[in-house]
């Protein structure tokens, strides 16, 4: 059917939620479309075991390959991708089709004691399976135990919760997943970026599409927010200079002021937070983040 639209995701719960967020977006600017939502189960999914010593694109690629691969075969039309999980490049045949408007991109904490991070007693056991989180929770407390937890929102709330087969005492998610998927109230502290600087990209979603498909790709502009799509540009390239990721302790943050971007960025280095910013033309994201780098790197070197 020339109106069908079908769309591609990861079957957990945020997945699902962030792809009916794209087909209400879609239904709005056409309500002719049929759209219809696609649940792709990918390796990420089927393994849950934490390993941080894959590198970064091989966890970028458990979680979207076998998507792509349906966008290849036109099984689907669209993807919708968390923006944090993709590759700084997309494989041969697919592009990014649209950049919505991004949700709160800052990191939140969830403790059973209802307590903030500088109230937790000493010794208290965070999880996480973030590098960059690790690193930003130790150098604002470096008295609390940190240790690895995986598995959607749901069942990290669930891991937080079941105090005999798992011993955390608050957890550290994203708070736009949290938004998405309406359990916002769950959070305890909400982390103000110059607290924890939150990942590249954090909060927004990547709609991934063929190249040439015109039909979609048109139907993706209309939903396309230009503003989300120039910040997230330049904090994408300040993840790729240094490698970023969930392997990558570093963060970033940029903001528009009408022609003005403003770029932060954290990078911790043996142990060590560093930290600059960098103002500029907002069309040249993508040098900013150089600069940014730069001023980071020439901290580090000394």
């Amino acid at each position: 059917m020339e109106n069908k639209v079908v769309i591609g995701t990861r079957a957990s719960i945020l997945a699902v939620a962030q792809a009916e967020l794209t087909k209400k977006m879609l239904l709005e600017v056409d309500p002719s479309l049929e759209v219809e939502i696609k649940k792709i189960i990918t390796s990420g999914d089927k393994d849950q075991r934490t390993n941080w010593n894959k590198d970064n694109k091989s966890l970028k690629d458990m979680f979207v390959k076998e998507i792509e691969r349906a966008l290849l075969d036109g099984d689907i039309h669209l993807a919708v991708h968390s923006m944090k999980d993709m590759p700084a490049e997309s494989p041969t045949g697919l592009i990014m089709g649209a950049t919505p408007m991004r949700e709160d991109n800052r990191d939140i904490m969830i403790s059973n004691s209802g307590l903030g991070l500088m109230e937790l007693p000493s010794g208290s056991i965070i999880g996480t399976s973030s590098l960059r989180r690790v690193e930003s929770i130790k150098n604002l407390r470096s008295d609390l135990v940190i240790k690895p937890i995986r598995g959607n929102i749901h069942t990290r709330i669930e891991k937080l919760n079941d105090k005999i087969n798992h011993n955390f005492d608050a957890i550290i998610l994203a708070y736009a997943g949290l938004k998405r998927v309406g359990l916002e109230k769950k959070a305890t502290e909400i982390f103000e970026i110059e607290t924890v600087m939150p990942a590249p990209a954090q909060g927004a979603l990547y709609i991934q599409c063929k190249d040439g498909d015109t039909r979609t790709l048109e139907l993706l502009s209309r939903i396309n927010n230009t503003e989300t799509a120039t910040i997230i540009e330049a904090e994408r390239e300040f993840s790729k200079i240094f490698g970023g990721g969930c392997t990558t302790p570093m963060g970033c943050h940029a903001t528009l002021y009408e022609e003005t971007m403003m770029m932060k960025g954290v990078y911790f280095f043996q142990e060590k937070l560093y930290k600059a910013e960098v103002r500029g033309n907002k069309i040249k994201g993508k040098e900013l983040a150089q600069r940014l780098e730069n001023k980071i790197r020439e901290q580090i070197n000394g």
